[in-house]
């Protein structure tokens, strides 16, 4: 009687030893399918995504060098605007001079 459950045991321990290389099994083909799945319908949205990304960084420094260059103009008007507010100065303190002669 002994032998026969020697016998079971073996066959249940041959058993788990098998479920357990099919759930491996399962598990590795399962991985592959969703690693070759990502890579044929993901790769080319990523690429399009980081072709984007560098004509959005061109684009960033383009802005970049026209705010620079929009910033020296906008000097050189407030320079401009400085000297008109001057002469304006200058030109009303004349017509003061002039409304109101010194006696």
């Amino acid at each position: 009687m002994n032998t026969q459950y020697i016998l079971l045991l073996q066959s249940a321990t041959s058993a788990m030893i098998e479920i357990v290389l099919l759930i491996l099994g399962a598990g590795l083909i399962c991985f592959l399918t969703a690693w070759f799945y990502q890579k044929s319908v993901y790769t080319p949205i990523i690429k399009k995504l980081e072709a984007e990304k560098e004509e959005l960084i061109r684009k960033i420094e383009g802005l970049n060098k026209e705010i620079e260059s929009l910033k020296g103009k906008i000097a050189t008007l407030e320079n401009m605007i400085r000297e008109k507010d001057s002469v304006i100065a200058q030109k009303n303190k004349e017509i003061d001079e002039l409304k109101n002669p010194k006696k």
